[in-house]
């Protein structure tokens, strides 16, 4: 089992100037453990179900590039990018960006944004739901068409570009993997059949993980791709640090289902948080 670390909040240290820091020693510690991943959120204001909205937040894409900067191994992804919040070239260019600055270690994740109060509170275009989709089939299909060598328009329903000319072009090959998170069942598992090298759930138990793999299982036998080559993360919210033996536990009862990783979100101070998780790595490494 792999292990990513989920950095979300930016309210411990209380002081913006240690924000930086903290940040940075996470980051850090979690490749030195052997970590795989480190992704932020695509929010501009906390999650009311974890927080208030008033708490602190960074953008992400400047964040990631910031961690960068400090480590060499851990893909570097947004879990997941809101589709409404960057037009889908300037979003590819950004993606492309991270990934050649950090030597070949981005990763475009998205999903079809939800958070309405900041979008509202930021002018950020709110549309329906279905239309959300649409427009997260089509900015896959914009990333991918900028990833490859074809440079020509693009005439979409919802977004037109005249050129897909993306220089330099990704140091990763052939691109930077695409993850599409969420488990509608519908829509957003049929597009990670249809477009995803990877997917996201919530691991809330093992049975709606696993009901939720037969539903991607069914979606790639009827789109005709791999079901095997994506690859299955989830989050995990249960306790860790409190309960070390039924993390490893649980992580086995995943691992069983096919997760190959679990996305960890700090708890209190990210820095301790990561310090004691990392204890664990060599005994998950085993699952």
């Amino acid at each position: 089992m792999d292990l990513s670390l989920h950095y979300w909040n930016f309210t411990t240290p209380a002081d913006p100037a240690r924000t930086a820091e903290s940040i940075g020693r996470s980051a850090r510690i979690a490749e030195d453990a052997g970590f795989t991943e480190f992704t932020v959120m695509d929010h501009y204001f906390q999650m009311e179900h974890r927080g208030t909205a008033e708490e602190p937040m960074l953008e992400a894409y400047t964040t990631l590039g910031y961690v960068a900067a400090l480590t060499s191994r851990m893909r570097l992804s947004v879990l997941v990018t809101g589709v409404m919040y960057r037009h889908p070239g300037l979003l590819a260019k950004i993606v492309t960006t991270l990934d050649v600055l950090s030597g070949g270690r981005g990763q475009l994740g998205i999903g079809a944004s939800w958070y309405e109060r900041e979008q509202r509170g930021l002018g950020v275009p709110l549309v329906p739901m279905a239309e959300r989709f649409e427009r997260l089939e089509e900015t896959v299909r914009i990333c991918l068409q900028m990833w490859s060598d074809d440079n020509g328009p693009f005439q979409g329903k919802h977004y037109q570009l005249d050129e897909t000319l993306c220089v330099p072009a990704p140091l990763s090959r052939p691109r930077p993997p695409i993850l599409i998170g969420g488990g509608g069942e519908q829509k957003t598992l049929l597009l990670v059949a249809r477009y995803a090298d990877a997917c996201n759930l919530f691991a809330s138990t093992p049975d709606d993980v696993a009901h939720k793999l037969d539903v991607l299982r069914r979606h790639c036998a009827a789109e005709g791709t791999d079901y095997d080559a994506i690859r299955k993360t989830a989050v995990y919210l249960g306790p860790i640090v409190e309960d070390p033996d039924g993390f490893l536990k649980a992580a086995e009862s995943y691992a069983a289902l096919g997760i190959t990783q679990f996305d960890l979100m700090p708890d209190g101070d990210p820095v301790d948080y990561t310090e004691r998780v990392a204890a664990l790595a060599p005994r998950l490494a085993e699952v």
